[in-house]
């Protein structure tokens, strides 16, 4: 069993470098780890709106989910957006990923959320499955057609 816990401001340093490793296999740009530690321990910091838990290896933490809880507009509770999901390469498909994904689920109904939702790389193969044997979905409502994310810087 893969133990995951919740990140205090003291697992800045290790968050801040898995985002910054996370970015930079996938060719993204990504501010220094440093830098991304002290935007991630003022954002824990700023109440329960964002939750990120770990998994601890060896060497430290070795995973992580990043969840930002916001209000539903169809709903009373929150609901949930799954920021990042990142595990290091070499200990992928050993079920830190699920159980990152189960904890972050636990950890969002806790909270007071009733929905999650989350965008992923069409590439993603390995995401993409593991979210699809959890129960999501990239169909509208269940049905045919496919749903889409979009972004873009402001």
């Amino acid at each position: 069993m893969i133990a995951v816990r919740r990140a205090t401001g003291e697992d800045a340093p290790a968050v801040g470098q898995l985002l910054h490793d996370f970015n930079r296999e996938y060719d993204e740009p990504a501010p220094a780890p440093a830098e991304i530690a002290e935007r991630i321990a003022e954002v824990m910091e700023g109440g329960d709106e964002t939750i990120v838990l770990l998994t601890d290896g060896h060497d430290g933490p070795d995973g992580l989910a990043v969840l930002r809880l916001r209000p539903n507009l169809w709903s009373r509770a929150l609901e949930c957006y799954l920021a990042e999901l990142y595990v290091i390469p070499a200990l992928r498909r050993q079920g830190r990923g699920l159980a990152l994904m189960e904890a972050a689920m636990a950890a969002a109904r806790s909270a007071g959320a009733d929905r999650m939702d989350l965008g992923t790389g069409e590439d993603d193969t390995g995401a993409r499955a593991l979210y699809e044997r959890l129960g999501f979905t990239n169909r509208e409502g269940g049905g045919e057609a496919l749903s889409m994310y979009y972004e873009r810087e402001l």
